[in-house]
């Protein structure tokens, strides 16, 4: 129930809203408009936070960064400063009444993303360029800590489970039916795939990596109930937009990654036992280490450039090591990144370093005709090497714990959710089938530095620690009626 004094309040904020909205048409400046709109986005994160976090994961997809419009200034809007103000917001509640749940820090996940952030903050210390890597580090928290402070409290009501992953899949559907209906324009042209996401992407990688990521969410919507005949057309239709979407992408890491979450689904759906599947990892490692010269062999005669719109074609060009510049550029980046790290090894050259740094390091036989001598061309293009490039082994190795445990906690709370739970078990499992696309991805390149990834990646996490806890709460409360 709302108190008196908020329901006045409402009143009050949406008269000066109205007032000022008309003072700024009849002055036909809409800088004005944004006195308004921010004194009721104040409004609604005091009174109404959830509305500001339900809103966020809906423009997440269609946030733009004003870095195309304000040279040298990088910031994704609406959402960055929405997080910032939601990072402020919470430390002050947290100081003034400590709002976090209690169980969130006693969750693994928590602790392995905090040793994260506390070598990010060590090795943004001893940085190359120390306030380009706090800035970096600032960026991180506010991606991560509202999400899980809010996101705690919020997803403690399943609705706020499933209406988070419908407004997401809807925003990020709205961004694939402007992209395809624009390359549409262009006949679908592969020059044309590279640029027509603009501005709500930057380029066809990242939005085809978010693509992937959103396909296990829309079958899992569908198959977690039955839904009326107009939601199942509806989601049908959203599946089908998606495919198209992921299609033209013409991104290939994004098709493999979505191959490679239907073999986990796989093991997660015939309970596969983990030493088998070792021993299979095991046993193709050793092969590939034995055939390498024979593979080499076999990369150089694939001349498949990825410029081809033929999808089969597209996808023999992912092993083409030879003549595609793409692949040839990538193995620039991650032989750059190598000799990074053999320079700095312990604390690399400090988290957001990257592109500063790596021009130097570029061999003359790695150069393509994409590469640039001034290595401003973006960042490792590898989830892996990028934290070990920037900081260190030992970022190479928290990275690795966090995404381990990532999958190790989610796995097994999907194990243990009973199966009468259809809706939860179904939804549990999409997320994670979900997050294997972006990791899987993450092999050829790294996107956690964005509000498209971070937002939905951790606010699956936070998801995975309210279910446990909620989980753990149902089991002592059945033991303790067993022993009365």
């Amino acid at each position: 129930m709302h108190t008196f004094k908020e329901h006045v309040s409402a009143i009050l904020a949406t008269g000066v809203f109205i007032i000022l909205s008309v003072i700024s048409l009849l002055l036909d400046n809409w800088l004005i408009f944004l006195v308004p709109a921010g004194a009721l986005t104040i409004y609604l994160a005091l009174f109404q936070t959830k509305f500001i976090i339900l809103f966020l994961f809906f423009t997440t997809p269609l946030s733009v960064n004003i870095e195309e419009y304000v040279n040298g200034f990088g910031l994704f809007l609406p959402t960055e400063p929405l997080l910032f103000g939601l990072l402020i917001l919470f430390l002050f509640y947290q100081i003034r009444s400590s709002i976090l749940p209690k169980f969130i820090f006693r969750n693994e996940l928590t602790w392995a993303i905090v040793i994260y952030l506390t070598w990010m903050l060590i090795s943004s210390i001893t940085s190359s360029h120390p306030i380009v890597s706090l800035k970096f580090l600032l960026a991180k928290l506010w991606f991560v800590v509202p999400i899980i402070g809010f996101g705690s409290l919020l997803f403690r009501e399943f609705k706020y489970i499933k209406l988070f992953l419908w407004l997401f899949c809807i925003g990020m559907i709205l961004v694939i039916m402007y992209t395809v209906t624009l390359h549409a324009t262009y006949q679908f042209g592969e020059k044309e795939s590279h640029w027509v996401m603009w501005p709500f992407f930057k380029d066809h990688t990242i939005y085809g990596a978010i693509v992937a990521l959103i396909f296990p969410l829309l079958i899992g919507i569908y198959f977690s109930k039955k839904h009326n005949l107009l939601v199942q057309v509806f989601l049908i239709l959203m599946i089908i937009i998606n495919l198209i979407g992921l299609y033209f992408s013409y991104t290939r890491a994004a098709w493999l990654s979505i191959v490679a979450a239907g073999g986990v689904w796989f093991l997660i759906a015939f309970k596969i036992k983990f030493k088998y599947i070792a021993v299979t990892l095991i046993t193709i490692t050793t092969v590939i280490l034995l055939s390498w010269t024979q593979i080499q062999f076999m990369l150089a005669k694939n001349k498949e450039e990825h410029t081809t719109e033929d999808f089969g074609k597209r996808i023999e060009s992912a092993a083409n090591v030879t003549t595609d510049a793409s692949n040839l550029e990538r193995i620039n980046r991650w032989s750059c990144a190598l000799a990074m790290f053999e320079e700095r090894p312990v604390f690399g050259f400090g988290p957001g370093t990257y592109a500063f740094e790596y021009a130097r390091f570029q061999e003359p036989e790695n150069l393509t005709i994409i590469s640039t001598n001034f290595g401003d061309g973006g960042n490792a293009h590898s989830e892996y090497l990028g934290p070990m490039a920037e900081m260190g082994l030992p970022g190479l190795i928290v990275t690795l714990i966090l995404i381990a445990a990532i999958f190790y906690k989610s796995i097994t709370l999907y194990n243990k959710w009973p199966s009468a739970d259809r809706e939860t078990k179904v939804l549990i499992l999409a997320m994670i089938l979900s997050l294997v696309t972006y990791f899987v991805h993450g092999i050829l390149n790294n996107y956690l530095d964005t509000d498209k990834a971070c937002v939905p990646i951790f606010s699956m996490l936070t998801i995975f620690m309210v279910l446990e806890n909620q989980l753990e709460n149902k089991k002592r409360a059945a033991l303790n009626k067993t022993t009365l």
